[in-house]
């Protein structure tokens, strides 16, 4: 019957398992959520609360913002631009500039420009209860010295640097400034007071950087200027050493060159002149009269004059020759005239001929001495040429030191300008206010994170309580760890209740809880443990379709896990139902049930065993349900009950019961502290293994079972007991009170 029950459950789940495989995740989860709801809700509470009273402890504080742009565009103060302390603003200039902002050198300046260490805000605990406590719990723990100037410093300093926020919104050139203090005054205070030094730390940068500068400047044209006129100095010296004159942006010996060729080529023109004129006055006195235009062109009155004359002359003789002969004294004296007048011509053409030939021999003497003159410039100009190759090599190096000086000069009038007009490319543009409204603590963001860290938290306590609860809550989990069966759930019963009158009970009974207990099928018969019992005698009826089961054993794996209950109840509701059950008590360790049950027997199984008692001698027969029970009998001295238990005599004793009655229900010891049960499998047809629920441990149970191959084969299937109804609805809703108590509240009966 357990395989054929096992086989139709694993095919359920099988098919449930394949309609549902993608919401099973989900399921499990919700499941555990559903199991351990009132957990996570005292932890989800716990978090709230703890959220709550921070919120009410917290001291608030409150945040102030400035806002400071690096402007990209230069200041023009001067109409040349310095070159000291401005450079291109970029987005790493930026983010160098936050860094800066950050700074402890920016953080000091303003805690010793607010007194910030004399501030308890800065050195002391902080405020509210929490910072109390705090400091309370530091004081403990401290030597009682009072902390230096340095340490009170450093102390402010981590207070300043954890509440100011630097940082760059976007990628644009603002830096926005933050400080969160507990005093919304103090909060703007400090953050214009962190502006206010930067700016001033980047003042001072500069001025320092060009005071740096010109002082370096000045050495530098100092030496600059030394050098520039060693440099000058040289090249006079070199002029000086080699002749070398500059007139009017030229050298002297290149105009004297000029100048010479230029008188060289006048000399040559006038010496052609003179040439001419000779070479001419030398062509007139070839002829007897130069004829007019020579005169002329002589230009000389004396000879114009003689020529005068003796063109007279010349016509009178010709006219006294043809009129008087030429043989007349008259004719004659005018001949000799005219040979008077030609002779002082010619004279006169001679003195002009050598003072021709005079200026021409003065022309080429100029000449040939211009051009000796030029021969000479001309090797001086080579020579100065020469010299010109070094001259000017001295002069460029003379040129780039005074240069170097000029430019150095300005720079350091620039410098000095910057020193007397500092500048800086940050500026406020957003003054920091006096906030209104607190930053911290947020309420909605605290209770927020008090709500999400519950839920993480309690979801996490969940997961781990499930899977450090290695005991037994569901029937799943008896199926899925044993193989077995989960027949029956079983709650765990408390005092009777009033719509359920105490009833007769077997024997003297000790107390009015016990007999209770035994016998809570009968006086209660519509109860829910009364329901799982009787699912218990249906599992048993239908196993025996399948093999005889007759003969059942209640066992446990540790004592106290409601074994001898069950068994009691089981017998007792099969006998109240008309069935012949004899109930037998096997557990000769322990025999609670024939203590329970009939205290005064003296004889019992042992007895019956021993054939020292008959079977009808010592059975008891229950006057309600008609439950025969064969107790224990005398047990004080027994040391092998195993023996006993699986000697002939008792498995004669069990046939002999199975003649006689319908139901054979034997009340063994539990498996753990002794292997009694062990030796009882070739006389009982199934065993029914009861485990206490959300008690009993899964290992131990597993150990048990699989320490004892022979008792799994038969084993009918597990009952949990002692099961918390209000617990188990969480873990299987259908196993739930409100079933039960729904379809029995027309009986007027409420469990």
């Amino acid at each position: 019957m357990l395989r054929v029950n096992k086989t139709a459950s694993e095919i359920n789940r099988e098919n449930v398992d394949f309609e549902s495989s993608s919401s099973q995740p989900l399921a499990s989860y919700l499941e555990i959520i559903r199991r351990q709801f009132p957990m996570m809700l005292a932890v989800l509470s716990s978090c709230m609360i703890l959220a709550l009273l921070y919120l009410f402890t917290a001291a608030p504080e409150f945040t102030s913002t400035a806002s400071m742009v690096i402007d990209t565009r230069k200041l023009q103060l001067f109409q040349q631009q310095s070159g000291l302390g401005d450079i291109a603003v970029d987005s790493a200039t930026v983010e160098t500039q936050v860094e800066i902002l950050k700074s402890e050198n920016i953080s000091l300046a303003v805690i010793r420009d607010l007194h910030l260490i004399e501030d308890p805000e800065f050195t002391g605990s902080g405020g509210g209860i929490l910072g109390a406590i705090a400091g309370a719990v530091i004081g403990v723990f401290s030597n009682g010295r009072s902390l230096s100037e340095y340490e009170l410093t450093r102390k402010a300093l981590e207070r300043f640097e954890k509440n100011r926020t630097v940082k760059r919104l976007g990628q644009t050139y603002v830096m926005e400034i933050g400080f969160t203090s507990k005093d919304p005054g103090r909060a703007a205070g400090v953050a214009n007071a962190i502006a206010d030094a930067y700016i001033v730390d980047q003042l001072e940068a500069k001025y320092q950087a060009t005071r740096r500068a010109s002082v370096w400047l000045q050495d530098r044209i100092k030496e600059l200027r030394t050098q520039a006129s060693a440099a000058q100095k040289a090249v006079v010296d070199f002029k000086t050493q080699n002749n070398i004159i500059d007139t009017g942006g030229r050298l002297m010996n290149e105009q004297q060159l000029a100048e010479v060729n230029s008188q060289l080529i006048l000399a040559h023109a006038s010496t052609a002149e003179a040439k001419a004129r000779l070479d001419r006055i030398n062509d007139i006195l070839k002829q007897e009269i130069p004829d007019a235009n020579v005169a002329d062109a002589l230009k000389n009155e004396t000879i114009v004059k003689l020529r005068g004359q003796y063109v007279d002359m010349a016509s009178k003789e010709a006219i006294w020759s043809a009129k008087y002969g030429s043989d007349h004294l008259a004719a004659v004296n005018l001949r000799k005239q005219m040979a008077e007048i030609k002779r002082n011509i010619v004279d006169e053409l001679k003195r002009i001929q050598e003072s021709y030939k005079s200026d021409y021999d003065i022309a080429v003497t100029r000449e040939d001495s211009i051009k000796t003159s030029l021969n000479n410039a001309v090797s001086e100009s080579q020579l100065t040429s020469n010299a010109q190759v070094q001259l000017r090599e001295l002069e460029s190096s003379a040129q780039s030191y005074q240069a170097m000086y000029d430019n150095f000069l300005q720079r350091y009038m620039e410098s000095v300008q910057q020193q007397s007009f500092p500048i800086t490319e940050a500026r406020v543009i957003s003054a920091a206010s006096k906030p209104l409204v607190k930053t911290y603590p947020k309420t909605l963001i605290i209770l927020a994170a008090g709500l999400l860290g519950g839920l993480m938290l309690s979801f996490g306590a969940a997961m781990a309580r499930e899977l450090t609860d290695r005991v037994f809550r569901t029937t799943g989990q008896v199926e899925d760890s044993l193989g077995a069966n989960c027949i029956a759930i079983l709650p765990a019963l408390g005092a009777a209740t009033p719509t359920a009158p105490l009833r007769g009970k077997l024997g003297k009974r000790k107390d009015e809880r016990s007999p209770d207990l035994l016998r809570y099928v009968v006086e209660n018969p519509l109860s829910r443990f009364s329901e799982a019992v009787r699912s218990l005698k249906v599992a048993v009826d239908l196993n025996s379709t399948v093999r005889e089961n007759r003969v059942l054993a209640i066992t446990s794996a540790l004592p106290n896990e409601g074994k001898s209950t069950l068994s009691t109840n089981l017998a007792q509701l099969m006998a109240h139902g008309g069935a012949r059950v004899v109930l037998v008590d096997a557990d000769l360790r322990n025999p609670s049930l024939s203590r329970a049950l009939v205290p005064d027997a003296a004889v019992g199984l042992i007895e019956v065993i021993a054939q020292k008692a008959s079977l009808e001698d010592v059975l008891v027969v229950d006057q309600v349900t008609g439950l025969a029970i064969l107790s224990a009998g005398s047990t004080n001295k027994l040391l092998h009950t195993n023996e006993i238990l699986a000697s002939k005599a008792m498995q004669a004793v069990v046939d002999l019961l199975r003649a006689k009655y319908d139901y054979v229900v034997i009340d063994m010891p539990p498996m753990a502290p002794v292997v009694d049960v062990r030796v009882t499998s070739s006389y009982v047809d199934s065993y029914v293994f009861v485990v206490e629920w959300g008690k009993t441990s899964i290992d131990v149970v597993r150990h048990n079972l699989r320490s004892a191959p022979e008792i799994q084969e038969k084993l009918l299937g597990v009952v949990l007991n002692k099961a918390d109804t209000r617990l188990l609805a969480r873990y299987e809703s259908y196993h739930g009170r409100y079933y039960y108590q729904k379809y029995y509240a027309r009986y007027g009966y409420v469990e």
